[in-house]
């Protein structure tokens, strides 16, 4: 017995699966923005980024991504290129490119830690004497985020980690309410900024949960963008 073809419309999907459907549209085409400005451009097709400037989205939270689009548009974040491409999406378009990253699976690749202590103390413990939390209190010991406001740094660019932080300090990014991240990274030299953003962009984040897509065999994974992957019934032909 042979199964039903995915995408025939005899298999009921979630809204947030159909979101992520129609989000691939977007993330490959551009949307209303464009083909020349498709988010595969920079970011690929599994949202991993460019390995230097442009960030990973892969399996980031939905809401944090779409905060982050309404962000570039209305000018909190600054980035030209990134304020054209926002405020040409429309807001369905922005949810649902945003719920199409987030299902994409990602384990970020093993780095080799820096060998700078400094950095590794500022991250884990923070300096109590300037007053300096320490990242690992909102991102994570293993750089794997916690919560939609605080979002994973392991695996992402250590270059894009460092400029960042160097936006956080010239206010060209004003994304938090109660500007903690403009405070910290007013408070670290340009040195440790950079050995923070190496540090960090090399941490292990979460180790796959049993059951979540990262931690699934690749052929017994249903691929989110066309299901091509996904495991045939018992029985089935």
């Amino acid at each position: 017995m042979l199964l039903p073809l995915a995408g025939c419309g005899q298999t009921d999907r979630s809204s947030t699966d159909r979101l992520a459907a129609t989000g691939e549209l977007v993330a490959l085409s551009g949307g209303d923005a464009g083909a020349a400005k498709a988010c595969i451009a920079c970011h690929g097709v599994d949202g991993r980024g460019d390995g230097a400037g442009a960030p990973r989205l892969a399996g980031l939270d939905l809401g944090y991504l779409e905060a982050q689009l309404q962000a570039y548009a209305d000018g909190r974040r600054e980035h030209p290129e990134m304020h054209w491409i926002a405020n040409r999406l429309r807001p369905d378009q922005r949810q649902s490119v945003s719920a199409y990253y987030a299902a994409l699976p990602f384990t970020p690749k093993p780095q080799a830690m820096p060998a700078d202590g400094a950095a590794a103390s500022l991250y884990q413990q923070g300096d109590p004497g300037r007053g300096l939390a320490s990242c690992a209190s909102c991102h994570g010991a293993r750089g794997e985020g916690l919560g939609p406001a605080n979002p994973p740094l392991a695996g992402q660019p250590a270059a894009y980690l460092a400029e960042q932080l160097e936006r956080w300090r010239s206010s060209k990014r004003r994304t938090d309410p109660e500007n903690a991240m403009l405070r910290i990274s007013r408070a670290l030299s340009r040195a440790e900024s950079s050995a923070l953003a190496g540090y960090a962009a090399a941490l292990p984040g979460d180790p796959p949960r049993p059951g979540s897509p990262a931690a699934s065999p690749p052929a017994h994974r249903a691929d989110p963008r066309n299901d091509a992957s996904a495991p045939r019934r018992h029985g089935a032909e």
